[in-house]
């Protein structure tokens, strides 16, 4: 897989594909963790002499139409404030116009939420073959690993326009899911929540075979998921409401997954132990995430929307937590360790 390293970047016009799918309250981005984790791409392109870098990048669900509600105003100012030595620009996606408005001086311009249009979720060459002609784009650098996964415009069709090469962000999410696939330390821990069982199965049957130990909690433990293999640890007690509504998994389960997370060498965390929105019911997901992050000399990968979500979240008021990688890829993540083709992966260059 080709990626930026590996071409002259140098008074290039550059399309970059990120994953600012952030959340956002009052107009203000609430976790900015995503928008920094492109600034190495951003940074590197920048360094290497690119002569103008437009970003793209999709939020929500708007349903292929124009909503203030998805607007990624916010992630601008948000971008702005990490990048004080640029101007960035916000525009918003082009119609059938070219940006010749845009100064010279502004080397990073933030295009319009993608949704707003139907033809990226549609996979549409014209919407695509648009934006290209409008910015005026050599290169095309995709370094949005969570959709990845899907066949929209921008990470499929973008291909019959562009000549496509991966970003530092997408590079490093392979280079660590790789080698948790093809050769990873082991010991080897897979750790299991969440509340839809049909959407583990997968990863459970995929890693029998792989792991040295499997940890199942959250709802699906809750709900009397079950398994005769040796392998597979189920949690055995439950924190519970008033109503007796097992919410999270009890300290008994909690001590015992920690104690396989001190022999591990490679551990991967996919799915909330709790019902983790409510602090009450997030004690156990709190005191994994802080073993994993705290565990020196081992391959931390946390995966998966949720789970990336209170990491994140926990990582802001814990400055000493660190993982090898809290993936962004969320779904893309995990159809990558199930070894399912991603489109976006495959448009890039070989």
């Amino acid at each position: 897989m080709k990626t930026i390293k590996d071409i002259n970047v140098k008074d290039k016009i550059i399309l970059l594909r990120t994953d600012y799918n952030v959340p956002i309250k009052n107009g203000k981005v609430e976790n900015d963790l995503r928008i920094r984790a492109s600034l190495p791409t951003i940074n590197y392109l920048l360094e290497n002499g690119a002569r103008k870098i437009f970003i793209i990048s999709h939020l929500g669900r708007p349903e292929g139409k124009e909503n203030s509600d998805y607007t990624l105003s916010p992630v601008a100012k948000s971008l702005q404030k990490l990048l004080p030595h640029q101007t960035v620009g916000f525009y918003p996606l082009p119609n059938n116009t070219e940006f010749k408005e845009i100064p010279e001086k502004i080397k990073i311009v933030l295009l319009e939420n993608l949704r707003f249009n139907p033809g990226e979720e549609k996979n549409d060459l014209n919407f695509i073959k648009n934006l290209v002609n409008a910015t005026g784009a050599e290169i095309y650098v995709q370094d949005g690993f969570a959709v990845t996964h899907r066949a929209h415009a921008s990470t499929d069709a973008i291909k019959n326009f562009l000549p496509v090469y991966a970003g530092l962000l997408i590079e490093k999410e392979i280079i660590n899911l790789e080698k948790i696939i093809k050769n990873p330390p082991k010991p080897l821990l897979l750790i299991i929540g969440g509340s839809k069982v049909e959407d583990k199965e997968p990863l459970i049957d995929k890693f029998t075979n792989i792991a040295n130990q499997i940890v199942v909690g959250g709802k699906i433990a809750a709900d009397g998921y079950q398994s005769n293999n040796q392998k597979i640890y189920v949690a055995e007690d439950f924190d519970e409401d008033v109503s007796g509504n097992k919410l999270d998994i009890g300290p008994f389960s909690t001590a015992k997954i920690t104690d396989f997370i001190k022999d591990a060498k490679t551990i991967i965390w996919n799915g909330l132990l709790g019902k983790a929105e409510d602090p009450a019911y997030a004690t156990a997901s709190t005191i994994i995430a802080e073993a994993l992050g705290e565990k020196e000399n081992s391959i931390t990968i946390i995966c998966g929307g949720d789970t990336t979500g209170f990491v994140e979240n926990l990582m802001k008021n814990h400055k000493n937590l660190n993982y090898s990688l809290v993936s962004t890829g969320g779904g893309a993540a995990l159809e990558f360790l199930l070894g399912k083709a991603l489109p976006g992966l495959k448009a890039i260059q070989n």
